[in-house]
């Protein structure tokens, strides 16, 4: 009885250590989610990006299909990712930006947004963060897509000097 009590007690702390365990490949699981290339069984992010802007069917998806052509023109090299429950998220040595999508507008997120020059005044959202700065974009709103570049590889150029 005492050997059962103790394969119990092992049990649940094995069972518990197997919780622990299993959190933690559930994290692991969602990072590798986040990258998993075609064939897997699981969607890229770029094919979940696709069907986010063909799901939304409207300005917003034409904004953000924009937004991620100028962010791909700007680096070739910065990954995709979807996060956030399901935001588009460009990385290159850490977050470049985001684009998220709301009922009025789509928003450029930049992670280290405070540290960037922006000389051509595109920041108009989210201003008042120690770290954070967005670009709020509207319906009919014209993108500077030269600008924005500017600004993407200067993001890129931050997190690469870090």
């Amino acid at each position: 009885m005492a050997k059962g009590n103790s394969s119990s007690t092992n049990g649940k702390s094995s069972s518990k250590k197997t919780t622990s365990s299993a959190k933690k490949k559930t994290s692991s699981a969602k990072k590798a989610t986040s990258s998993t290339k075609k064939g897997t069984g699981t969607k890229s992010p770029a094919v979940r990006i696709t069907e986010r802007i063909r799901e939304l069917g409207d300005w917003r998806g034409d904004t953000l299909s924009r937004i991620r052509k100028i962010v791909k023109q700007a680096d070739p090299d910065i990954v995709e990712e979807w996060k956030y429950r399901g935001v588009p998220v460009w990385y290159h040595d850490g977050i470049v930006c985001t684009g998220e999508t709301y009922k009025d507008h789509v928003k450029m997120t930049f992670a280290k947004g405070a540290s960037l020059k922006d000389p051509s005044g595109l920041f108009n959202g989210t201003l008042g963060g120690e770290t954070w700065r967005a670009i709020d974009i509207h319906e009919g709103d014209k993108i500077n897509a030269n600008a924005l570049k500017a600004l993407i590889r200067e993001a890129v150029d931050l997190d690469t000097s870090d």
